[in-house]
């Protein structure tokens, strides 16, 4: 696969946000959402209390990550590590097993709760960010939302994934998720941002389910 690092991405090639698809995109994310709030607060609340009980902290926590063109948001997600996990970091860099080193993933990694493996191999940790989608920060399709640090090692190539509003599920999420080198998750992504539609969006949706279900690519 063509994993280009210095071209500039060409904008003009993605479908521009007009006509009724963006509007359509819009009102599928909102019920979307808010019947999935709905019908998961049992699971959410079980959620919270197992985090709680598992290890010292609050059960949600935010990060700041880059939205659409290059504009930050708080990113809700259920607490699956440490409360000192930031401040470790640093100290597993030299462990990133991520191939691109942009992003940061470690299958073993020693900042994440016993809670934290199960919620992560279940996808169950990104929930809250139904929320984000609600608020218009997020939709349920498209580019994953990297965190400031990440979009300042980006390429111009690269920064072509901020030309949308990001995503809780994206075409690498459902093609192996971690497994997936970051050169080959841009290019993922910005194939969908070239191709994006309706019916596009509806079928990753679809293939989100079983993805998480097998927890193919869960770290």
């Amino acid at each position: 696969m063509n994993t280009r690092t210095f071209d500039t991405f060409d904008f003009d090639a993605a479908l521009p946000e007009v006509g009724l698809y963006p509007i359509a995109k819009r009102a599928l994310d909102v019920a979307a959402a808010a019947v999935g709030l709905l019908l998961l607060s049992p699971l959410l609340l079980l959620t919270m209390l197992a985090i709680v009980v598992d290890s010292r902290g609050g059960p949600l926590f935010f990060q700041t990550r880059v939205g659409k063109d290059g504009e930050p948001f708080r990113c809700w997600k259920f607490r699956s590590m440490y409360r000192d996990a930031e401040a470790r970091k640093a100290a597993l860099l030299a462990t990133n097993e991520m191939q691109g080193g942009v992003t940061f993933k470690m299958k073993k990694d020693p900042r994440i709760t016993r809670v934290g493996r199960l919620i992560r191999k279940l996808s169950i940790d990104e929930l809250p960010q139904l929320y984000n989608v609600l608020a218009g920060d997020m939709s349920l399709v498209g580019p994953r939302p990297p965190v400031p640090s990440e979009v300042e090692q980006y390429t111009p190539y690269q920064r072509g994934r901020l030309a949308v509003t990001p995503g809780i599920t994206c075409i690498w999420q459902v093609s192996g998720r971690s497994n997936i080198p970051f050169p080959q998750q841009v290019e993922l992504d910005l194939r969908y941002i070239r191709t994006r539609s309706l019916w596009l969006d509806i079928a990753l949706l679809l293939k989100t389910v079983p993805a998480v279900l097998t927890a193919r690519g869960a770290c």
